[in-house]
């Protein structure tokens, strides 16, 4: 009987020891280099459980032993922890590393950019040109409802989706501006900067924002026309096309709600979607007397206060204009 025990014994030791030496190779396997020899995208479906992961990122090449996947994320807590969405995994990523990430979420993004003073209709044309987002867009947004800036979003992502969060970014950006703004501004609500945003957005040059916004802010403490050109264009397209040419003498003198050489007041919506900095000008425009402004030839405009020096600065344009078409005719 001693005999039997001794090997009894001897047994669950070599037993023990093998079971400790391949806990030791599980974990060294877990944390080792993997087999992926480039940077992949592996992408993990909604519902994906443990199993079906380890299984996906074996096809893809990134592990070569299931069970230590398993085992490993089983035993570090992190097996229910999994994410679905598209990973990019760099080459030679332990399976410690890819459970890591792919518990993070930190999933694969993409970029769609709205560019200051792009339309509603420019921004849903650009979503739908996206061709990892899914699904329809129902409408339209209210124009300048939608923040201009480089937004991320993922595969298979909803279109829908992510212009909401264009236009909760806006509303936020907005409010803000809203809450901040100067006092005694001629401005009654949030639509109406919003609005004013929108043509100085369209109208200004670089570095001018609040020196325009000033331009416009006075001219309507005075209940005078804004005659922006930017305003004509819109109502003669709604925002549906880029108008590439001259306003002719007709459509200056053509009636439409958005014809500011007409109506002595904002039109009735904005006519495009301006930028944090348009909206923050207008929130808070410069202080000046300007009431005129006409470009320069440098990308810039020169300001008047007067009509009679805003006519020499016209006159100064039309000669830096001719002088342009004269050596292009060179």
């Amino acid at each position: 009987m001693r005999h039997i025990a001794s090997n009894v014994m001897s047994l669950l030791i070599v037993a023990g020891l093998v079971l400790v030496a391949m806990i030791f190779q599980g974990q060294r396997t877990f944390v080792a280099p993997g087999p992926l020899q480039e940077e992949t995208l592996v992408s993990v479906p909604a519902g994906a459980n443990l199993r079906t992961t380890s299984e996906i990122l074996t096809k893809a090449g990134v592990i070569d032993n299931q069970m230590i996947f398993r085992l490993g994320a089983r035993y570090t807590g992190q097996d229910r922890r999994i994410k679905f969405g598209e990973y990019r995994i760099p080459a030679k990523a332990s399976m410690e590393d890819v459970l890591a990430l792919i518990v993070t979420g930190r999933t694969e993004q993409y970029k769609v950019t709205v560019p200051e003073g792009m339309t509603s209709f420019q921004v849903v044309a650009r979503l739908n040109a996206q061709e990892l987002l899914t699904g329809e867009i129902a409408e339209v947004p209210p124009e300048g409802h939608v923040a201009p800036d480089t937004h991320f979003y993922t595969r298979n992502q909803s279109r829908a989706d992510v212009l909401q969060k264009m236009v909760e970014a806006q509303e936020a950006i907005l409010s803000a501006a809203w809450e901040n703004r100067k006092p005694d501004l001629p401005l009654r609500n949030k639509e109406e900067m919003l609005i004013l945003a929108s043509i100085v957005q369209s109208e200004a040059g670089l570095g001018e924002l609040d020196k325009v916004a000033s331009v416009f802010v006075n001219r309507l403490n005075r209940g005078q026309k804004l005659e922006a050109d930017a305003t004509v264009r819109y109502g003669l397209t709604l925002g549906k096309e880029k108008l590439r040419r001259g306003l002719r003498q007709s459509e200056l003198d053509r009636q439409t709600p958005y014809n500011t050489y007409q109506i002595p007041a904002l039109p009735p919506t904005p006519i495009s979607n301006p930028g944090r900095a348009a909206i923050e000008a207008v929130s808070n425009p410069a202080e000046t007397e300007f009431l005129y402004f006409v470009a320069d030839g440098s990308g810039g405009h020169a300001f008047a206060k007067t009509y009679n020096e805003h006519l020499r600065n016209v006159r100064a344009w039309r000669e830096i204009e001719r002088a342009r078409q004269a050596q292009q005719e060179n």
